[in-house]
């Protein structure tokens, strides 16, 4: 199932995401499975479609394709995301003949976070091509041709989807690259996460006639300290300090239900200009249907 149907037949997307295991994915007996399995099964009753991360802060993981495919089998359709950061052209474009082929419908093309973040610091990053380039070659590749103009015996068929972070400033240096997206074939985008409703009202007023669904992207804050760390260290991301204040006063077995309370308020102000939303929920995937409950506002079941 594409999700661009589901944009195109008037439905509001709700997404959510998972990371693969650092380690194997094979069941582990028991009626045990992997943690990004378990957190699937949470939401798959709750979401449209769950994206799975390649290799997020560059930390080395599973890859994003295979927990994709073990996801498809357990009835959950994935939006493969694949980053230009550790494979060249070959590879990527190989890649995305590998994803087509095991029937991954939904691709989310992303740059991707440099290797000095993640746990092997020393590794060579490749960056072969950023996200735009990686776009139009995965276009091309829709339309029955490799990057180098040879014919495919079977084009790909996915929808395309790539990121825009509402909070970049200058913003019209972001607005310039999301066209730049489109114009490369991107066909929905996921926002980089946003706390503030009249920075994210600014964003999508300048967006409105780019004609492309926007779904706003939600991490969510599981602590003071967490939203701290996130002001500190992530550029352009500003948790909110009536959040801040919310969460350093509340004990620890109470956090979950703030969460759900300070997002699902906030997600309701936002939720009428966009047309999906994505959580991005770090292992707290159980929280993700509470957030949709108390919305009341697109659900996916």
């Amino acid at each position: 199932m594409k999700i661009t149907e589901l944009f195109a037949g008037g439905t509001y997307v709700i997404t959510s995401e998972v990371g693969p295991v650092k380690g194997c994915m094979r069941d582990l007996g028991d009626g045990k499975v992997p943690r990004c399995l378990e957190e699937a099964d949470i939401l798959k009753n709750h979401v449209h479609a769950i994206n799975v991360t390649d290799n997020q802060s560059a930390v080395m993981r599973l890859g994003s394709l295979a927990a994709s495919v073990r996801l498809k089998e357990r009835g959950v359709e994935p939006i493969y995301q694949i980053t230009c950061r550790d494979r060249n052209r070959i590879a990527l474009q190989s890649e995305l003949l590998n994803a087509c082929s095991l029937g991954i419908d939904n691709v989310l093309v992303i740059t991707g976070d440099h290797t000095t973040l993640g746990d092997h610091r020393s590794a060579k990053p490749v960056f072969d091509l950023d996200s735009v380039q990686l776009l139009r070659i995965a276009t091309q590749m829709k339309n029955g041709y490799d990057m180098a103009g040879n014919q495919l015996t079977q084009a790909t068929d996915f929808a395309l989807g790539a990121v825009v972070n509402p909070n970049f400033e200058p913003l019209d240096l972001q607005l310039i690259k999301m066209e730049k997206k489109i114009a490369a074939g991107a066909q929905f985008f996921q926002t980089q996460t946003v706390y503030d409703a009249a920075l994210f009202e600014k964003f999508i007023r300048k967006t409105e006639g780019f004609g492309v669904p926007i779904q706003i992207g939600i991490v969510l804050i599981k602590s003071a300290k967490m939203a701290e760390f996130m002001n500190r260290n992530i550029a352009g991301i500003t948790v909110p300090d009536r959040w801040v204040k919310r969460l350093g006063d509340v004990p620890t077995e109470k956090a979950k239900d703030l969460c759900v309370e300070m997002t699902s308020e906030f997600f309701k102000e936002v939720a009428p200009m966009t047309q999906g939303v994505h959580f991005m929920p770090l292992g707290w995937s159980d929280v993700v249907p509470r957030i949709i409950d108390a919305s009341l506002v697109g659900k996916a079941s």
